[in-house]
Order: C-alpha cells, then sequence, then structure tokens
C-alpha cells in the first residue's frame, strides 16, 4: 500500500525544495500549533488517551491558509502546518506527566511535594521534546525510506493533504474541490456544534435547567445490609460530543471492550466490594477509583509489554538494521543534530539537578533509555499503528526503583524524561510518511517541529493550571479521569511506597488482571480469533474512565458503525472530519472557559462549572 500510495504521490505535481516554508505557511503553523497545543491536554486527561491530530491539523490548515490566500493553497504548505499541529500536540500530550504529579501531592501512600511552576514546566517540556525532534531526525531516513513502514496515521494525513489539494486546472467546480470544502464545512459544523455544547453544558447539566445526564437515579444495589448508588458511581450518559467523536474514530471493539469495562468496573466491582465488607457501605467514586486503578493498571502494562515481547523479531531487527546514516542535503544537517542534542542535554540535566536536584548521571541516564525506547517504539508504530512508549515507561520507572529505590520524585521523573523524549518521535515520525507521499522537504518539516514544540510546551504550561482549577484532576467531583495519570502513580505508588499500603484484594485482583492482560494479548495476534476477543487496553481504560464517558464513546461506535454499513462512502469522506471536529470543538471551548472563569470569578459572575472537589 505504502509503495501504491508513493507513486501515486510522485505523480502530482513537483514544488521547489523547501519552498512551502514561506511566512504564509509559517504564520498558519503557528496558528494551529496554539491551538493543538492548547486544546490536546483536555483531550488526554479527559479521554485517557491521545487522539492522532495530524488530519485535525491538515483541516485546520486547509481553512486558515485558504482564508490567507487561496490562489497561492498548496498541499505542500498544508504538510508544514499540520506537521507543527502535531509537533505541539504531542509534546502538550505530556499532560499526563503533569496530572501525575497531582495525583501523587494527593497520595496517602508515598510523600510527594514537587509542584512545577509554569517556567519550569515550560524549560523541562521544552527541552525534552526539542531533544526528541532532534533524536528523530536520522531516523526518519532509516524508518520510513530505508525499511519502508506503513505508519498509518501517517498515511491518512498524508491522503488527506492530497485530497484537499485536488488539481487547479479544474478549477473551483471541480468534484475534488467540492469535496474539500464539503469536508472543512462538516469540520467546522461539528467544531461549533461541540463547542455551543460544551459552553451550555457543565457537570452534566445545562446551566442548572436540565437534570444530570441519564443515569440510575435513587436506584440502590446491594445486599444483606451493604449497598451503593449507581448514580453516585457516575453510571449514566454525560453530553460530552468530544467522547462521541472519539467513539466514531476508535474501532468497535476496542470501543465494546470499553463499555463492558465500564459495566464492570462501575457496576460489578462496587456490589462485590460493599457486599463482601472491603468497602464500606455507601463507598465513593473516589474509594472506588483507587481500587479499580490497580487491575487497570496491571492490565495495561502486561498487555503492552506481552505485545512488544511477542514482537521479539521486530526488535532484533530494528538494531541488526541500523547502521550509520547519510542524509541528503534536503535533510536537516546531522552536525545540527548532534550539537543540538548535546546542548538540549546539558540544559535537560542542569535544570534537573538545579530544580529537583536529580544528579546529572540520572538524567543521563534517562537520555541514553529514552533512546533505546524512541528505537523500539518507531519500529512496533510503524508496523502496527501500536505505539508502546507509556508501558516501557513504566519499566524504566522499575529500574529506577533499583537505582533510586523509595525516592518517589526520581521515580517519577525517571518516566517523565524518557518518556517525553521518546514519545515526541511518534507523532513526528507519522508526519514525515506524510511528507514523503507528498514529496516535501524533510528539512523544511523538522524546522517547523523545532518551532512548535516550544508552543506546545508553552500552550501546557499555561493551560494545565487552568484545567485543573476550572475541572479537577483529584476529588471526588473532578471531571477529568486522566487514567494515564493513574498507572504512572500508581507505579510510582507501588515500587517506592510499598505493596504493603494498597487493600491486598486490589493486588490481588491486580494479579487476576495481569494474567488476564497476558492471554488477551497472546490471542490477539492470531488473526482469525483475535478480532472477536476482547481488547486488553479498553476494558483497562473501561475500568479507569468515567462510566458517563465510556458509554458516549460507546453510542458513538455503534453510530459510526451503522453508518458506514449503510452509506459506506459518505463515512468514508466525512466521518473523519466530523469526528475530528466534534473532539476539537469541546477541547477549545474547555480552555476557552477556563481562562475565562477566573476573570469572571473576580467580577463576581459564576458559571456552573468546576469540580476540583
Amino acid at each position: 500500500m505504502v509503495d501504491h500510495v508513493l507513486e501515486q504521490s510522485a505523480a502530482r505535481p513537483a514544488h521547489k525544495a523547501g519552498s512551502e516554508l514561506n511566512i504564509r505557511s509559517i504564520t498558519a503553523a503557528v496558528i494551529v500549533a496554539v491551538l493543538m497545543g492548547a486544546s490536546y491536554p483536555y483531550m488526554v486527561l479527559k479521554l485517557g488517551f491521545g487522539p492522532n491530530v495530524s488530519v485535525v491539523s491538515a483541516f485546520l490548515g486547509f481553512i486558515i491558509l485558504n482564508l490567507i490566500g487561496r490562489s497561492t493553497y498548496d498541499r505542500w504548505q498544508n504538510n508544514i502546518v499540520q506537521t507543527a499541529g502535531t509537533s505541539a500536540a504531542q509534546t502538550a500530550f505530556m499532560c499526563g506527566v503533569l496530572a501525575a504529579f497531582d495525583m501523587l501531592r494527593d497520595s496517602k501512600v508515598v510523600h510527594f511535594t514537587f509542584e512545577p511552576t509554569p517556567i519550569q514546566t515550560f524549560v523541562w517540556l521544552s527541552c525534552a521534546s526539542l531533544l526528541g525532534v532532534l533524536l528523530a531526525v536520522p531516523l526518519r531516513k532509516h524508518f520510513v525510506i530505508d525499511q519502508n513502514l506503513p505508519y498509518p496515521d501517517g498515511i491518512a494525513a498524508g491522503e488527506t493533504l492530497i485530497v484537499l489539494d485536488p488539481p487547479r486546472h479544474l478549477g473551483k467546480d471541480d468534484a475534488g474541490w467540492i469535496h474539500a470544502q464539503r469536508a472543512a464545512k462538516v469540520l467546522l459544523w461539528a467544531l461549533a456544534a461541540s463547542a455551543a455544547v460544551m459552553l451550555l453544558t457543565s457537570n452534566g447539566q445545562i446551566f442548572g435547567f436540565i437534570p444530570e445526564g441519564w443515569n440510575t437515579g435513587a436506584l440502590v444495589v446491594g445486599a444483606a445490609g451493604a449497598s451503593f448508588l449507581p448514580a453516585t458511581m457516575g453510571v449514566g450518559m454525560g453530553f460530552s460530543l468530544l467522547s462521541l467523536g472519539s467513539g466514531l474514530l476508535v474501532s468497535f471493539r476496542v470501543n465494546l471492550s470499553m463499555f463492558v469495562g465500564g459495566l464492570i468496573g462501575w457496576i460489578l466491582i462496587p456490589y462485590i466490594l460493599v457486599t463482601k465488607g472491603i468497602i464500606v457501605d455507601h463507598p465513593t467514586k473516589t474509594q472506588v477509583l483507587y481500587w479499580l486503578m490497580w487491575p487497570g493498571v496491571a492490565m495495561i502494562i502486561s498487555s503492552g509489554l506481552t505485545s512488544l515481547l511477542l514482537r521479539w523479531r521486530m526488535l532484533v531487527d530494528t538494531f541488526k538494521s541500523l547502521h550509520k546514516v547519510e542524509l541528503s542535503r534536503d535533510e536537516f544537517p546531522l552536525s545540527w543534530v548532534m550539537g543540538g542534542s548535546l546542548v538540549l542535554i546539558v540544559a535537560l540535566c542542569a535544570m534537573q539537578y538545579i530544580a529537583l536536584g536529580i544528579p546529572v548521571w540520572m538524567t543521563l541516564i534517562c537520555v541514553v533509555l529514552a533512546m533505546v525506547l524512541m528505537l523500539v517504539g518507531l519500529r512496533a508504530l510503524g508496523e502496527t499503528n501500536w505505539g508502546p512508549i507509556g508501558q516501557l515507561s513504566n519499566v524504566m520507572q522499575g529500574i529506577f526503583a533499583l537505582i533510586a529505590p523509595g525516592n518517589p520524585l526520581i521515580n517519577a521523573m525517571a518516566n517523565a524524561t524518557t518518556g517525553t523524549v521518546a514519545v515526541t518521535s511518534e507523532g513526528l515520525m507519522q508526519d514525515y510518511r506524510a511528507g514523503a507521499m507528498v514529496g516535501s522537504t524533510p528539512r523544511a518539516m523538522t524546522y517547523a517541529q523545532l518551532i512548535a514544540a516550544p508552543i506546545g510546551a508553552a500552550a501546557l504550561a499555561l493551560v494545565y493550571p487552568l484545567l485543573v482549577k476550572t475541572y479537577g484532576i483529584v476529588g471526588e467531583h473532578a471531571q477529568l479521569s486522566a487514567p494515564g495519570s493513574r498507572r504512572i502513580a500508581g507505579f510510582v505508588e507501588l515500587l517506592t511506597g510499598g505493596a504493603g499500603q494498597i487493600d491486598p484484594t486490589a493486588l490481588y485482583a491486580a494479579g487476576v488482571a495481569a494474567v488476564l492482560g497476558v492471554i488477551f494479548a497472546v490471542v490477539e495476534e492470531n488473526k482469525k480469533i483475535g478480532p472477536k476477543t476482547p481488547s486488553p487496553m479498553g476494558l483497562a481504560l473501561g475500568l479507569l474512565l468515567p462510566f458517563s464517558a465510556v458509554s458516549v464513546i460507546f453510542v458513538g461506535s455503534v453510530g459510526g458503525l451503522i453508518w458506514q454499513r449503510r452509506s459506506p462512502k459518505s463515512a468514508a469522506d466525512f466521518m473523519v472530519p466530523l469526528a475530528s471536529g466534534l473532539i476539537a470543538g469541546e477541547a477549545l471551548m474547555a480552555v476557552f472557559l477556563s481562562a475565562l472563569v477566573p476573570a469572571l470569578t473576580a467580577a463576581g459572575v459564576h458559571l456552573p462549572i468546576g469540580g476540583k472537589g
């Protein structure tokens, strides 16, 4: 498929190398980078995963570039824009680390006090993400050109760029232009609708006039004098169009697994906990979530590592075939890569030593391990469209639990540093695949990535505190579940606080979940029965995400499945832009409201939002 697409792309009009990087494309790239960097943290913290935003960025680039000047629009400039959007989003993805810090400060198992300032967040994240960008430069030739790995999301972005740039000589009445304009309008209408719903709703209410979204009301579940309210567990359905849009993008198998996991986690498990006396009568959502965290985290890690080990030949091939890279003049210079990487490593070591007291040699170990993670993760992502960086970062925590036993700060930073450097490369390699399809200049794309990464870091440093203050990360009424962050924090607690401080039944459940994760991961490799078995990642997310979000995601998935079967062509043309708009609209409005609320509160105006609890 990759060869076919590349051949098809080669037949398209050529352009002068580097010409796509101009004032117009850079302006649009900065705008999209700000939008993606600001909105992505809310997506990640609410959904529990980071949807690929390359296609969203491409549609936004199409709109903005045409507003600036339609006569000079082309796919190469738009590729610069979508590359910048992806780079900023990948940097802002590390909001999960900041959320883990919040959870650890609230922990009763370990003593954790580190709370980075916005300036510290920006400097640290800029150094780590820029280092990831530079280290990915020589790997582009290896994985995208020499190994010719597909990177499916990159292909989707490349195809979107081509669809949005049909042949010019056919004019505005050409079917290609009409389709591109319709797709862009679908995205804009979906974005507006999602933003409007987010504006009108909060905590499942519409300015207090509509009661909390569908739920089990006063239904009491239990026996023998012990009971719980499913409504207290959040069992019901919210109003989030962002969740609906994510259901359109994620496979039905994963969504069904999430829904089953939600039923188990928020109805069956609480029933068992209260009837067996493990948790007192009428438990809180926070109590149940902390118990569920252990089996959920265990299943995610065990299934992820098993999937990686089952592909051991792929890993061996990666290290065997990695040879000395020779870059063309259109590539970002290797000497700049080496020089820039050295400067950033020194800055990262200095920052972590001065601000956190982490020895320089430990930071250097993190950088080395991050490069190993990058090699492994990029190979797995290229072949399977699955990036194992999150699970492998937990392995780094295990290593540092031996290096610095009982130190939660160093353990958390081991995950943060290795994960940030490595995960930055994932989205960028997808962009390089899209660039190879349309014939973009690699050097120009690298410049776009380097420009956008600090923008994503700045956006996260400014937006994250507002999101936490407005919607909450910890507490009974927190609206942002951040299951990936709970995995990091839970692993820190287990490795540095000791298993003795955790409920034994939760640890037993974690052991069972770990075994099931291994079994499901092995079965997934069978092409015949794998698609018919539960997704371990989906089941685990169902345990960790609020049921009101999981139910909406499942409805979106069912709707998408019906749409694809009844009208395959319209689904293929418009499902992705529709889902992209639904996701981006709520996220952008959430950021806008989180910035607006403090000003309104100071003026004596109170909106019915918030959830810090």
